[in-house]
């Protein structure tokens, strides 16, 4: 029992011996912070920030040959502007935006799994429905602002082919089209993960928090785990990590900075997420909830930050403890599986033909 539980303990807080080149932390860097600083120097810096969540596309580069980089990269812009259109649309009732968000999660669920779409897969484009969703209903701010995360996804993807040719994209060997067969494996894994994700937030709205749209962000990062082993690390990892990041945050706003420093604390941030993402995600999670605090400038209506602090934690429990029960659902139960036996049995989606 005591040689198990030291185990456990040892991999949550264990380093992963994956190796990632620094030039990659650096361009990922460089999209999310130009940005900041041009919104710094014209004095936009709130709706700025919009452009950086669109400049997260760059972290879909595959490694692929040039080509199919920019295509990759091209379509995972299409969808950061197609959530945050149709989020923003759907805001004006907190019904509505909960379902066009589990909508859009359940879109984004299954066709990054459909298409075998490496890490991050679905989280940014969730992420941008949620931060859309979250956002007042104003149709005449719309147009900007999705004009905004297409500029941000534009530059980004020039940044990325500029990036290819330096490292000699075109040398790598031609990779296949790939597909994942099991689809009524992805559609009822999207659909349970969408369920969970839409229930979240209506959740944050009846109980009326501040910041709400970190309750589905986070509920949808717990749900990323491939085993519930994995999604426990994650909670434990998101939960700590958030903890000692608001202090870093607290660091960071006590100083009083100006927009010139929050953009370079966003670059440095960025790098840093980039380098430890991949090694434990609970070090990670420590530069990522500094980020996203300053990021909120756009969408904390001139909330302090001391009050995003204060609530940030709570959201983040409560999105945690939706993610847990979905992912024990998902992974603990055999209900998923029955259903999808039967599915293949009347369907031919997963390369079955339905029977006579």
């Amino acid at each position: 029992m005591l040689k198990s539980i030291k185990e456990q303990l040892g991999s949550l807080f264990s380093w992963s011996e994956v190796k990632r080149p620094w030039h990659i932390a650096v361009v990922a860097a460089i999209c999310v912070g130009i940005p900041p600083l041009i919104g710094a120097a014209l004095g936009q810096f709130a709706i700025a920030t919009l452009a950086s969540l669109g400049a997260m596309v760059i972290l879909y580069l595959p490694k692929t040959r040039t080509a199919h980089r920019m295509v990759t990269m091209a379509m995972c812009s299409f969808g950061f502007m197609l959530c945050f259109s149709v989020g923003a649309l759907s805001s004006f009732n907190p019904y509505t935006a909960a379902l066009a968000l589990a909508i859009l999660s359940f879109g984004a669920i299954v066709i990054t799994r459909y298409y075998c779409l490496p890490p991050p897969g679905s989280f940014f484009f969730i992420l941008v429905s949620a931060l859309a969703i979250y956002l007042p209903f104003d149709l005449a701010k719309l147009p900007a602002n999705v004009g905004m995360v297409a500029l941000g996804g534009m530059m980004a993807c020039v940044i990325a082919f500029i990036y290819s040719l330096m490292t000699g994209a075109n040398d790598l060997p031609l990779s296949q089209f790939e597909t994942d067969p099991r689809v009524n494996a992805i559609l009822l894994e999207g659909f349970l993960v969408a369920f969970f994700i839409g229930l979240s937030y209506l959740i944050a709205m009846w109980l009326q928090l501040a910041n709400a749209l970190w309750v589905p962000i986070s509920c949808a990062a717990i749900l990323q785990g491939a085993t519930y082993r994995m999604i426990w690390h994650r909670n434990v990892h998101r939960i700590i990590g958030t903890v000692i990041g608001m202090g870093l945050a607290w660091c960071v706003f006590s100083i009083q900075p100006n927009y010139w420093y929050l953009a370079l604390f966003m670059f440095m941030f960025q790098f840093l997420i980039e380098v430890l993402i991949v090694k434990n995600y609970g070090a990670a999670v420590i530069f990522i909830t500094p980020l996203t605090v300053i990021m909120a400038e756009f969408t904390s209506a001139n909330m302090s930050t001391d009050i995003l602090l204060q609530h940030r934690l709570l959201d983040i429990f409560i999105g945690s403890s939706i993610g847990i029960i979905g992912g024990t659902i998902f992974h603990r139960t055999s209900l998923l599986k029955r259903v999808e036996a039967r599915m293949n049995e009347r369907s031919s989606l997963s390369g079955r033909r339905p029977s006579q």
